[in-house]
């Protein structure tokens, strides 16, 4: 699930997904972290998800992917749009 909250200037893009999706440590990895692992890693929250959130200039075009502690790549579910693998969202 992504949650988009806009200001004037940016927009706070919050990636979530269930506890039960991933066993391992997880981060959301794209263009707005140079695609590091570990930056932005999905924090456990008492509503019963993992999330992170990033901050960027209102009309980004961010591509981002999900990286599990495996090495497992994977896009979020309810994100349609792709480059390539990537997974895309325009805020």
């Amino acid at each position: 699930m992504i949650r988009l909250t806009p200001t004037a200037e940016t927009v706070k893009v919050t990636f979530a997904l269930p506890l039960g999706q991933m066993s391992s440590r997880c981060s959301v990895v794209g263009d707005f972290n140079e695609w590091r692992p570990g930056t932005h890693e999905l924090r456990r929250r008492t509503n019963g998800t993992r999330s992170a959130s990033v901050t960027v200039p209102r009309g980004s075009r961010i591509r981002f992917r999900y990286l599990a502690e495996d090495g497992h790549w994977f896009n979020d579910p309810d994100v349609y749009d792709l480059d390539g693998s990537d997974a895309v969202l325009i805020v």
